[in-house]
């Protein structure tokens, strides 16, 4: 009798384990496991609803021929929206799936915070480049491709992101700026541009003369065949823009497409020359300028011009 009693717990210690053992294995199969099956399921829907959006808009800006803006637009809105929608899908099926191992969150999220108000303190300009970003692209305020002001720069949006803008200037530099530093945009590409050429005659020319020879080149340009699709407006010659002692200054500008206005600008300048040649229109000197009669030594009553003798 002893020696069964003696008997009697060991052997309820060693069933009892193994019982907790498999009511644990059971609980985990019959309730735990359909729970972790169905989050990730979840999540699947959910990363696929996501990559289908980021396909229809990559696949609109494909579509995009004749409009490079938008696709570039719809391109970077795309990368954003993939990387920002995984990283949300991986953090939600996170957090459901931690307690289910009975997994406290409250240490954890705890423990984020205090890491999370460190990183913020070096972090701040960060954080400020990539919201200034979302605006940037949200309010549709440049695309790759354009020509811009930006920061004290001028050149052409090579490469865009939510922390950064990447420049190309016009002798080949690449900037690149902080979308934080990015205070004032002027796009010189949105739309149409203005090719405004100043011209500068002298002033004892006729000025209404002047400005039908102004005229009659700068149409001359809109019409032709190289130029029929750039420009996109009559030009005007707006008359006399400055008067700087005997140098009068006219303006003429000119629509054009987006990004264009060069090759206009450069083909108005030789006609006009060519024109101002043929008719004998003196151009314009500036008042700065210092005019000196040197006499002709071909000239019987000129004098030798002796090095050193004009003081």
């Amino acid at each position: 009798m002893m020696h069964l009693s003696a008997a009697a717990p060991q052997e309820t210690r060693t069933v009892q384990p193994e019982r907790s053992w498999n009511e644990d294995l059971s609980n985990f199969l019959h309730h735990d496991l359909p729970k972790i099956g169905f989050i990730l399921l979840f999540g699947f829907i959910l990363q696929r609803i996501t990559l289908f959006f980021v396909k229809r808009m990559r696949l609109m800006a494909e579509r995009q021929v004749g409009n490079s803006q938008r696709a570039s637009q719809l391109r970077t809105m795309s990368s954003v929206l993939r990387a920002t929608g995984y990283g949300a899908i991986g953090f939600y099926v996170l957090l459901q799936i931690l307690p289910i191992f009975d997994i406290d969150l409250k240490p954890l999220l705890a423990s984020a915070g205090v890491v999370g108000l460190g990183i913020s303190f070096g972090a701040q300009s960060i954080f400020k480049d990539m919201l200034n970003g979302i605006f940037i692209l949200i309010e549709d305020q440049f695309n790759v491709g354009d020509t811009v002001k930006m920061a004290g720069l001028t050149g052409t949006v090579e490469d865009m992101s939510l922390r950064c803008t990447i420049l190309r200037d016009g002798d080949g530099t690449q900037n690149i700026i902080p979308n934080s530093q990015i205070t004032t945009v002027q796009n010189l590409s949105r739309d149409y541009s203005v090719a405004s050429l100043q011209v500068s005659i002298d002033a004892g020319e006729d000025p209404d003369k002047i400005m039908a020879l102004l005229g009659k080149v700068a149409l001359e340009v809109r019409t032709d065949m190289a130029f029929r699709q750039v420009a996109i407006e009559d030009p005007k010659v707006l008359g006399v823009d400055k008067i700087n002692g005997r140098e009068v200054i006219y303006l003429v500008n000119t629509k054009v497409r987006a990004n264009q206005k060069d090759g206009v600008l450069r083909e108005l300048r030789r006609r006009m020359l060519l024109a101002f040649d043929k008719g004998g229109i003196k151009l314009g000197i500036p008042s700065s300028a210092i005019m000196v009669n040197m006499p002709d030594p071909t000239l019987p009553n000129a004098a030798p011009v002796v090095p050193g003798s004009e003081s």
